[in-house]
C-alpha cells in the first residue's frame, strides 16, 4: 500500500510539474485575466534590438582573417532564439488571446481586426526572415511593423 501511495504522489507531483511548466510559458491562456500589452510590445522592441545587436556581431566576426567560430555560432543561436520569443509573443499573446475576432458587418471594428492581424503576420514573417539572413535592413523593418502594429493595437495616442 505505501508503494502505491508513494507511487500516486509521485505521479502527481510529476503531472503538476509538466502542467505548471507549460502554463508558465504559454502566459496561462486559462484565461487569467492578468495581461502585460505594453510589456509584451516592450519586449519586442527588445528583442529587436538584441537580433539587431546579433546581425552586427556576426557580420563584425565574420569579416575576420581568423573568425571565432564559437563566437559565431553563439550570435548565430543568440539571433534565432530572439526572432523565436518576438514570434512566440505574436502567436501566443497577441493572436491567441488578445486579438479578437470580429464580424465583418462591424465596418470599423473589422477593419481594426484586419489591421492588426496584417500587421501581426507581417512581423511574424520578418522575425523568420532574421533568422536566415544577417542583413540589418530586416531589424528596420520589424521595428517599423512593431510601431504600426503597437498604433494599430492602443490607438494613435498611445504613448511607448
Amino acid at each position: 500500500m505505501k508503494k502505491i501511495t508513494k507511487l500516486l504522489s509521485a505521479s502527481l507531483v510529476l503531472g503538476f510539474l509538466i502542467v505548471s511548466s507549460f502554463q508558465a510559458k504559454a502566459h496561462c491562456e486559462i484565461p487569467c485575466g492578468i495581461y502585460g500589452d505594453s510589456v509584451r510590445i516592450a519586449l519586442l522592441y527588445e528583442h529587436i534590438e538584441t537580433i539587431e545587436k546579433s546581425m552586427n556581431q556576426i557580420n563584425e566576426l565574420s569579416k575576420a582573417e581568423n573568425p571565432d567560430y564559437n563566437q559565431l555560432v553563439r550570435w548565430v543561436m543568440n539571433k534565432e532564439e530572439h526572432a523565436k520569443k518576438m514570434q512566440d509573443i505574436v502567436s501566443q499573446y497577441f493572436l491567441h488571446q488578445r486579438v479578437k475576432p470580429t464580424l465583418a458587418s462591424n465596418d470599423e471594428a473589422y477593419r481594426k481586426y484586419t489591421k492588426q492581424l496584417e500587421l501581426l503576420h507581417h512581423i511574424l514573417v520578418f522575425a523568420m526572415k532574421s533568422k536566415q539572413s544577417t542583413d540589418v535592413a530586416i531589424t528596420e523593418t520589424l521595428r517599423e511593423k512593431v510601431h504600426l502594429f503597437e498604433h494599430a493595437y492602443f490607438g494613435d495616442n498611445h504613448k511607448h
